[in-house]
């Protein structure tokens, strides 16, 4: 069974304490409020896991010099699947961070179907900053459905994740070109 190498997340040494400072509050900030929740693969992982390895892809690909971008990878499910709101964000994290996340949080008010066309109809709109975010997001659920799919999810099911991740990914295509290719060789690995 392929199981992807952990992340290095690597740490920027010109990295001021500040931004330090951000990342870490970010973290312990996402941690509080997924603690209760779990991936749907078959182990049930802790949902942390999730941002954590988003943020991690990120800093590997260079991005460690941006910390708004690496504390709106932490932060990126907080208002989709948290009771966060953006004006919550914005006064712990400034509202660059709450923007971000913002762009790349789906209405859960809306069907499944309708929500993942969204996501493909506004990909190549967003902003820099979120086209990173959503653009790992993706690398790391590819590795997860590889590695550790939702215990209910059948072949099919798993193939169709695929390509719908690159119908989103091809629309944000232009924004980094080692993270595009980190998603090519993982898309490679289509079940």
């Amino acid at each position: 069974m392929y199981q992807p190498s952990p992340p290095t997340c690597l740490i920027d040494p010109g990295a001021n304490a500040e931004a330090t400072r951000q990342i870490l509050r970010a973290s312990l900030f996402a941690a509080t409020k997924h603690r209760l929740q779990k991936r749907k693969d078959k182990e049930a992982s802790p949902y942390i896991n999730h941002p954590i390895a988003v943020a991690c892809t990120l800093s590997d690909a260079g991005l460690s010099s941006e910390p708004d971008v690496l504390v709106a990878a932490l932060l990126h499910d907080t208002i989709e699947d948290t009771a966060t709101t953006p004006e919550e964000l914005e006064r712990h994290f400034g509202a660059e961070v709450a923007e971000i996340v913002r762009e790349v949080t789906d209405d859960k008010k809306l069907p499944k179907a309708e929500r993942k066309r969204l996501q493909i109809d506004h990909a190549a709109h967003l902003s820099r900053a979120a086209k990173l975010v959503k653009l790992a997001d993706k690398i790391c659920n590819l590795r997860d459905v590889v590695a550790s799919p939702p215990a209910d999810w059948k072949l099919a099911r798993r193939r169709e994740y695929f390509d719908w991740a690159k119908q989103v990914v091809d629309r944000l295509r232009g924004v980094h070109p080692g993270l595009e290719a980190l998603f090519d060789t993982e898309y490679a690995r289509r079940p």
